[in-house]
């Protein structure tokens, strides 16, 4: 006769999968997105018939210098940010 095997019993446990980005962190991503969004409308500033005098400089310092400046701060910067930084939550 064979002899029965015991099988111990495996109790499963429920896995709860909370989101990791709170409130806070949407509201810095989209902080973000205001400042993209702005230097795109300064870039967008640049679009004229004659963009650049007769002497060779452009018309628009926003333009040129600023709009740049606002997508890598919103990019690389502000987004990643709201990406990244953890809260500290109230949960006991």
């Amino acid at each position: 006769m064979a002899k029965a095997q015991i099988r111990p019993k495996i109790h499963k446990t429920s896995v709860v999968w909370k989101f990791p980005l709170q409130k806070q962190n949407f509201l810095i991503i989209g902080i973000g997105l205001v400042v993209i969004i702005v230097g795109y409308l300064l870039m967008a500033t640049g679009i004229t018939d004659e963009p650049a005098v007769s002497s060779g400089k452009w018309n628009n310092v926003f333009a040129v210098s600023i709009a740049p400046l606002l997508l890598v701060i919103g990019y690389c910067f502000i987004i990643p940010y709201g990406i990244f930084k953890s809260f500290p939550t109230n949960e006991q």
